[in-house]
């Protein structure tokens, strides 16, 4: 085993390497995919920020057919934005005229208001705690002392994601064990919970010798990285661990769809830009025709998930057409370096990659 594996985040999960398979939600993350990447000696995840409490004990239960080494699953503390919980008639109204001219491309009825309501984090959290894996990772925001305390009891190990130093500073001191240093490269969702997302946008090899001068808890990588050389930019920078997703949600072994999948191997993959249009939360995604229209409308959304509940029926219309100028494609700044169709593939390329780029680099184990 090369001597840049052998980090704080490795010895503190007994894995082989540094690598983690971000957690994707609303479908894209699969079990299949954090098997194999756990299976590969890296971490894998599962974000179920979507999924309930009988959806989460199922996952877990699937993931551990499929493997017995260490694996995560993702949560969001905040479920909901300051009046995003409910939706009213006359919201509903003001965002579906915003899209009534696309469903009528579309060929299809303006749906009617969706009666749905958000996760119960607690709820969620409960079910992930019995459920016991290796890793609880979550974003927006820090769960309670006590939800902290109930891991570290059961040996969980608990990952909070930070888009600032003063969030990572915050994490430790709320006694989380690791932090997610997450760029405004990444794909998906910001996950600030300090300052608003647009307030808070540092990149990823800004932030993580940041965060790493200000932390004693190990440090992930994350937001555009897609290769060895961004693994080994990270490790260079102090990170204890990386984290990958767009990379791995090209993958076959994803959860999302076809498409997606195939525009992550295009070069239209290189217009990535932020954007609420599909959820009413800043989130980054191949930056095409929708997100560029519904720009000027941001003031008249919807709050999370409030927003998402009113614009799902377009995307899945969409989807349903293959038009992907209508569709979510999450994906981060790196997605031009998409190289892999297979998840077990991918993994071997970055560890021989990170081998090659750091054989002399480092002679002796790193410690904090």
């Amino acid at each position: 085993m090369s001597v840049w594996t052998k980090t704080d985040f490795t010895r503190r999960l007994s894995i082989p390497y540094p690598i983690i398979q971000g957690p994707f939600g609303r479908g894209g993350s699969s079990a299949l995919l954090a098997a194999t990447v756990s299976n590969a000696g890296g971490l894998g995840s599962y974000g179920a920020n979507d999924q309930g409490p009988a959806e989460i004990t199922k996952i877990a239960a699937d993931i551990r057919k499929l493997t017995d080494k260490p694996f995560g699953m993702n949560l969001w503390v905040s479920t909901y934005d300051a009046g995003g919980e409910t939706l009213t008639t006359e919201t509903y109204e003001r965002v579906a005229k915003l899209l009534e001219p696309y469903y009528t491309e579309l060929k299809v009825d303006v749906p009617p208001m969706p009666n749905s309501k958000p996760q119960n984090f607690d709820d969620q959290v409960a079910a992930l705690i019995e459920a016991r894996p290796a890793v609880f990772s979550f974003v927006f925001g820090i769960p309670s002392p006590e939800i902290l305390r109930t891991c570290r009891e059961k040996g969980i190990v608990t990952v909070g994601a930070a888009s600032t130093v003063d969030e990572a500073v915050a994490c430790e001191q709320a006694g989380v064990d690791c932090v997610a240093a997450s760029g405004f490269e990444a794909g998906g969702h910001r996950p600030s919970f300090l300052k608003p997302a647009d307030e808070s946008l540092v990149g990823t090899f800004s932030l993580v010798p940041q965060i790493a001068d200000k932390v004693k808890i190990p440090v992930i990588a994350a937001g555009g990285i897609a290769d060895g050389r961004g693994i080994v930019a990270a490790l260079t920078l102090g990170a204890d661990a990386v984290q990958i997703g767009t990379a791995f949600l090209a993958c076959d072994e994803s959860g999302t769809s076809d498409l997606h999948r195939k525009l992550l191997f295009q070069e239209d993959a290189k217009n990535t830009g932020l954007s609420r249009a599909y959820t009413g939360r800043l989130a980054r995604g191949i930056y095409h025709r929708f997100a560029a229209e519904m720009k000027e409308h941001e003031p008249l959304f919807a709050k999370y998930p409030a927003h998402s509940w009113i614009v799902a029926p377009l995307r899945a219309a969409a989807l349903a057409q293959g038009r992907d100028d209508l569709v979510a494609l999450w994906a981060g700044q790196a997605a031009t370096l998409c190289r892999h169709h297979k998840a077990a593939e991918l993994f071997a390329s970055l560890i021989k990659e990170t081998d090659e780029l750091l054989k002399d680099r480092f002679s002796q184990p790193r410690k904090r």
